[in-house]
């Protein structure tokens, strides 16, 4: 399943968008991350890389 975004502990860094092999990942203006369902593979890349733990699986 995708992942989600916990927006109440993302801090909005994008550095999840950066390591996203399947660029899955935007960064919208607002600074928040926002994820492609129909480009996540849940490769958990992005779980992995996040250092407050804001990205979790479905």
């Amino acid at each position: 399943m995708p992942r989600k975004v916990l927006y109440n502990i993302c801090m909005g860094c994008g550095g999840c968008v950066g390591v996203c092999p399947f660029l899955a990942l935007n960064l919208d203006k607002g600074y928040e991350v926002v994820v492609d369902t129909e480009m996540c593979t849940d490769c958990g890349t992005c779980t992995k890389f996040c250092p407050v733990g804001a990205i979790v699986e479905v």
